[in-house]
């Protein structure tokens, strides 16, 4: 009895010791809990994660498309299509496609974005395979818009308006540019089917600047004060054109080139868009007054070197060299821009030569420049394609062609101090000054036509093989129908 007396008080003690011990417990100090709340502070620290990754840091070059609408650009440059691919097809191969793919590297390391490029010099069979066969790449460059409305003609084309604001379009691009990428969609809708990426220039007259000056002649501005200049050289015993339209199978394209022109300077934009499409004959009033209107010049002995006989037989490449002899053998020569690289090596743009706008011939029409140039058309729409799209939109999108040289930009928002050669910032100055501009015409045109019964039809006139009126004729009957 005694025993289990001194147990249950036992038992007492020991309950009572251990809820003092739990009461001590709670009474410490309470430096403990700021103690255990110590260690998590660190990695509470929600500032330096905030800075580095909500999905998209600001930065100018985002800010700047976001400030242009081009809401996926900016959304590219801020990361968000990193490590996505776009592809791409054209016709730049070997020097062409690197000095591409060097103009499109600093946007593709600013946005993570891959632009993986393949050039072909067969563009034209392998991209048609390719899109019949529903294989095409993402954005294809063309090299002219004939062959892009083939394409969109049959609904395989993205409008380039679902892929790039209209209303920055319309901002960067002068109108003539917008009415030259607007053709039919499959279900026959006009629509904007492309962004103009790069061109040459083609309405150009090439002189030797340093003779030039020596001899007292100025650049002409008018018309009539090329005509003027023109009868000078003549009263001087000079000889004022270089002309030459041999070129192998494409023998009778420089023609082309200056019939176009004198298109654009003798009629209006819808008769010249009406002649490219087959809706205005070859053999009416407006296409033979064109022609008239130079063939009274290459008609005349006494204004191209060798004469009217060495239009036809003289290389296009070597049409312009006698300008450069001493003295000059001729004086002025029309052609666009890459005629440069067929002049004598070590002449120097302007010393040795200078160019200027072939003047206009009635204001009505104002100053229309012919161009040939790339256009790009989206084959499929993602975002990473949208940003691509609107980044070549942009003058920063052919920035790094224009450091290069062998292109110029139409983008208004183009910077003339980007380009690398003084020669090409002069022509894009001419260009700016342009109230129209329109693509080569030839290349437009069915091939049977463009570059078939053109060429020849030019050749067989200023031979002397045929006159103008059958050669007119001959044209319009092999046009498709």
């Amino acid at each position: 009895m005694m025993k289990r007396q001194l147990f249950v008080l036992l038992t007492v003690v020991l309950l009572f010791s251990m809820i003092l011990a739990a009461c001590g417990g709670t009474a410490q100090p309470t430096t403990a809990p700021t103690t255990a709340a110590e260690p998590a502070a660190p990695a509470a620290p929600a500032e330096p994660a905030a800075t580095a990754a909500p999905a998209a840091p600001a930065n100018e070059q985002a800010e700047a498309a976001a400030a242009k609408g081009l809401t996926e650009l900016a959304n590219a440059y801020n990361g968000a299509y990193k490590g996505t691919v776009v592809t791409m097809s054209g016709p730049f191969t070997e020097a062409d496609a690197v000095i591409f793919n060097n103009s499109v590297a600093e946007f593709e390391k600013a946005t993570g974005i891959d632009i993986q490029y393949e050039g072909s010099k067969e563009f034209e069979a392998s991209i048609t395979i390719r899109v019949q066969a529903n294989d095409a790449p993402d954005i294809v460059d063309f090299p002219q818009p004939g062959l892009l409305s083939t394409f969109a003609g049959q609904g395989k084309v993205i409008p380039a308006t679902d892929l790039v604001p209209e209303s920055w379009l319309a901002q960067n691009y002068l109108q003539s540019w917008l009415d030259m990428a607007t053709m039919a969609g499959g279900d026959g809708t006009p629509g904007q089917y492309g962004v103009w990426h790069r061109f040459n220039a083609k309405s150009l007259i090439w002189y030797p600047k340093a003779a030039f000056e020596a001899a007292g002649y100025a650049v002409p501005t008018t018309w009539e004060e090329l005509q003027a200049l023109q009868d000078q050289i003549v009263a001087d015993g000079d000889t004022p054109w270089c002309v030459g339209i041999e070129s192998g199978a494409a023998t009778g394209r420089p023609a082309t080139d200056w019939t176009e022109d004198f298109m654009l300077r003798t009629t209006s934009l819808e008769n010249y868009d009406k002649w490219v499409t087959g809706d205005l004959p070859f053999s009416s009033p407006e296409v033979k007054s064109a022609i008239e209107t130079f063939a009274a010049i290459w008609n005349d002995d006494a204004m191209v070197f060798g004469g009217r006989p060495a239009i036809v037989t003289t290389f296009f490449g070597d049409a312009p060299a006698p300008m450069f002899q001493d003295p000059p053998g001729c004086w002025m020569h029309k052609q666009g821009n890459f005629i440069t690289s067929f002049f004598p090596e070590g002449k120097e743009y302007g010393v040795d030569y200078g160019v200027f706008y072939l003047p206009g011939i009635d204001e009505a029409y104002g100053k229309p420049f012919l161009v040939a140039g790339d256009i790009m058309a989206a084959f499929r729409d993602r975002p990473e394609i949208r940003a691509v799209m609107q980044f070549f939109s942009t003058g920063e999108g052919i920035r790094g062609w224009l450091a290069a040289g062998g292109a110029l930009g139409m983008q208004k928002d183009v910077d003339l101090a980007w380009y690398g050669s003084d020669l090409e910032r002069d022509i894009a100055t001419l260009v700016n000054e342009a109230t129209a501009v329109r693509f080569d015409a030839s290349d437009l045109m069915p091939g049977e036509v463009g570059a078939g019964s053109f060429w020849k039809g030019m050749v067989d006139y200023f031979s002397g093989a045929q006159p103008l009126d059958k050669v007119l004729s001959e044209i319009d009957a092999s046009w498709p129908r």
